[in-house]
């Protein structure tokens, strides 16, 4: 299930998003409301994404897995710039 997760967030994080609410129960595991994915669905998907997988690896988000959680939040911040900056230039 992992390596299908990977290529669908390669593809399009939402999408993986979806197929992860879908065939599995790692965003119930990781987050105790329905709010929160959904919020994160459209807002930041890298970081949802990755905490909830982060979170189902170890049963808590510790250690190095706050860097992933935190690049991942890089992710979704740069792509919002990199979306800024392409309308300005045009």
């Amino acid at each position: 299930m992992g390596c299908f997760v990977v290529l669908f967030a390669l593809i399009s994080p939402r999408l993986a998003l979806v197929f992860t609410w879908l065939f599995s129960n790692v965003l119930d595991r990781a987050y105790d409301s329905f709010w929160v994915p959904l919020l994160g669905f459209f807002l930041l998907p890298w970081t949802t994404l990755a905490y909830a997988f982060t979170w189902d690896s170890g049963r808590a988000v510790e250690g190095f897995d706050w860097f992933i959680v935190i690049f991942a939040f890089v992710v979704d911040l740069a792509s919002y710039g990199s979306g800024r900056a392409r309308k300005a230039r045009d």
